[in-house]
């Protein structure tokens, strides 16, 4: 979806929910009606009833003209509504406006997305030395007249003289990579098709890189693929797709998937192999510049969650949740792989570790301390040296940095604060800043935010942000915008939204709650219990939410 439909529909959305609070639901008057049809599936010995399986029938004229209807009905609505010029200006204002990622560096160049807010896709730039002329690289908006081809994903060689790109159609999780020389400024004549959930892993020769792909689906049936049987290719630069050398693949197990990196010493390609829709994985790996190509199970079972970090020499140093809901970084010695061998590095603490990163010799930390972000420096040894002086009481984003750099990015933010992307430098602990997002009719001294916590009914402790303009009184004339989650290890963080902003700037009250699942308290119990049982899991944490925020709010809301 482009940024253009995305503030079409939230202006839609903010319309609404403000005149449902002025209004009620009753007022819209009455609806188009939705017939009911006698649809029934047993699964398991479940009786599900579908009455609505017909408007699965998207071609149908009966859905179509269903749909006709409700856009007809709701476009009415809209049209009465007086003020609705007022909050498009308001709208207009927050959402068409610059935008800029954390770059990331190879070599000498600096690479970075940006968006002058009237652009439907992001376009990619980079810097030499982080200074002087951006030149841009790639520009997605010229890849369709209609925009529906994007660009879904890059990787830089690691002489930072080609970059391998992915281009996806109409939204499909379909990869075509291609591949374009960064100083002409010229695709070459690769092209790689059917790649699927995979990135583009390089060989430190620059000669090619690892992809991940499936068989090409029958023609009709591309968006049918059941994602089973992904195999391993390597793609030599210069050659065709045909001539692709297969890397590894396991006839045996079609749910696994691969994801490949190359260590940066670049003698090993570490596989972290996954299985079905598991947090879980597996690694593999092989000694690359070997006569034998075969692949060496470090981690055979699905144990827990292990990301590769780096290496040093045969040590391997993961990122993982075993035995350690909160993470922790431990030590493997290839030559000496047995469990009881491994070494812990930097133990579990009483707050989640998200990632860990290598930087100039040292294991850089990024920590959520109840959902706001810290960042510790520690030894390759395991000592802590510092906590960094970066900014608090928020969500610090896309931690950007190599194990041969003193050089650190990210972005810092939260519900009042706008994006601020920032440069810190570990030789001399100096902070700067290099953008900062401006937002029309934004006045940071204006709003107010604030974290509570609240009892869910088990009594766990939730954690929600309650963000408002300071001048107003917090009672039932407020509207209420009330939005919670928590799974798939996805955390909630408080980054600055300029749909929340809207929102706020006409008097509304933004509610946040961090429900358990989200991974802001590590991989905890409950968690588990959430997957497992997720109707009983929302009712333990939603129901006290009630009565909690008309303590803080005075406001009538049901969860």
């Amino acid at each position: 979806m482009n940024m253009h439909n995305t503030k079409h529909y939230f202006i839609c959305f903010c319309l609404l929910i403000s005149f449902f609070f002025v209004t009620g639901f009753d007022s819209l008057g009455n609806y188009p009606k939705s017939k009911k049809v006698d649809v029934v599936d047993i699964y398991h010995g479940q009786v599900v009833r579908d009455p609505y399986r017909w408007l699965e029938n998207l071609d149908s004229d009966e859905t179509q003209t269903w749909i006709r209807k409700q856009n007809q009905f709701t476009e009415k609505y809209l049209n009465e509504i007086s003020e609705i010029k007022a909050i498009e200006t308001i709208l207009d204002q927050a959402l068409d406006q610059a935008t800029r990622s954390v770059p990331f560096q190879e070599q000498s160049k600096y690479f970075y997305y940006y968006n002058n807010g009237d652009w439907q896709q992001s376009k990619l730039y980079y810097k030499e030395d982080n200074q002087g002329t951006e030149r841009l690289v790639l520009d997605p908006n010229q890849l369709s007249k209609d925009g529906t081809i994007a660009l879904s994903g890059v990787s830089v060689s690691p002489d930072a003289k080609l970059l391998a790109y992915a281009i996806s159609d109409g939204g499909s999780d379909w990869k075509t990579w291609k591949i374009r020389d960064l100083e002409s400024g010229l695709d070459l004549e690769d092209e790689i098709l059917w790649s699927k959930f995979s990135g583009a892993e390089w060989l430190k020769d620059n000669s090619g890189f690892y992809y991940s792909a499936y068989s090409q689906p029958k023609t009709g049936a591309e968006l049918e693929d059941t994602n089973t049987n992904q195999r391993l290719y390597f793609h030599k630069i210069g050659e065709k797709q045909s001539s692709d050398k297969l890397v590894y693949a396991r006839i045996d197990q079609p749910e696994w998937g691969w994801g490949a990196t190359v260590s940066e010493d670049g003698n090993y390609l570490v596989l972290h192999v996954s299985e079905g829709t598991d947090e879980r994985n597996r690694i593999f790996y092989q000694k690359l510049h070997q006569a034998d190509p075969s692949f060496i199970e470090l981690i055979p079972e699905l144990k827990a969650q292990f990301q590769f970090v780096g290496n040093e020499g045969n040590v391997f140093w993961f990122f993982t949740d075993l035995n350690a809901p909160m993470g922790r970084l431990i030590a493997i010695d290839i030559d000496n792989p047995d469990e009881e061998n491994w070494q812990e590095i930097i133990p579990e603490q009483n707050h989640a570790l998200r990632n860990v990163y290598l930087t100039s010799g040292y294991f850089l930390c990024h920590y959520l301390k109840d959902v706001s972000s810290e960042i510790v420096l520690y030894q390759t040894t395991g000592e802590k040296i510092k906590k960094l002086d970066v900014p608090k009481n928020g969500a610090i984003s896309g931690i950007s940095t190599k194990p041969d750099s003193s050089q650190l990015f990210f972005s810092f933010s939260n519900y009042i604060q706008p994006k601020e992307i920032f440069e810190y430098d570990l030789s001399d602990q100096q902070l700067k800043s290099i953008w900062s997002q401006l937002v029309p009719g934004f006045y940071a001294n204006d709003f107010t935010s604030k974290q509570e916590f609240y009892r869910s009914k088990d009594g766990t402790l939730i954690p929600m942000f309650i963000s408002h303009l300071k001048n107003i009184e917090l009672n039932n004339n407020n509207p209420l915008l009330l939005y919670g989650y928590g799974g798939f290890d996805i955390p909630i963080l408080p980054n600055f939204s300029t749909k929340y902003f809207s929102w706020m700037k006409m008097g509304g009250v933004v509610a946040v709650a961090n429900l358990r699942g989200g991974g802001e308290y590590g991989n905890s119990g409950i968690v588990k219990e959430c997957y497992t049982t997720n109707k009983m899991c929302l009712t333990i944490l939603l129901l006290p939410l009630n009565t909690f925020i008309r303590q803080v709010t005075h406001n009538r809301v049901k969860p």
